[in-house]
């Protein structure tokens, strides 16, 4: 019975300690439009000339339960951010954000989990 016990506290213990890491971020990337929840073409970089603003789409596997936040940052400040319930399994998300013209150079899109933890990370350039 004590073996038993052991043997089911284990199960317990490893059950929910792999759970919290069994999701990710299977597809991250700036995009200039989404069409059918897809994103139509991945970008780095684009003009400012040409574009005054870009969408960054997500594809979030197993983290149902969880919320995720898509966090844009420009010279180390946080211009802005939005946070996802994640209502399934294979969940897609995407924000946007419209520049003003000075905001050239790099930016930073941050996936954070519930506990602000950086899930993966991705830059682009406004030139």
């Amino acid at each position: 019975m004590r073996y038993m016990l052991k043997l089911i506290m284990l199960t317990i213990t490893f059950g929910i300690g792999s759970s919290a890491f069994a999701g990710e971020v299977s597809r991250a990337m700036f995009t200039t439009a989404i069409d059918d929840r897809e994103p139509v073409i991945a970008v780095d970089s684009i003009s400012s000339s040409s574009f005054s603003s870009l969408i960054f789409f997500t594809e979030l596997n197993d983290l149902q339960g969880h919320n995720i936040t898509h966090q844009w940052v420009y010279a180390g400040d946080v211009m802005f951010e939005k946070t996802f319930e994640v209502s399934g399994a294979r969940w897609r998300v995407w924000t946007s954000k419209t520049f003003l013209p000075g905001w050239t150079g790099t930016w930073t899109v941050n996936v954070l989990d519930d506990d602000r933890s950086v899930l993966t990370s991705n830059k682009f350039e406004y030139q």
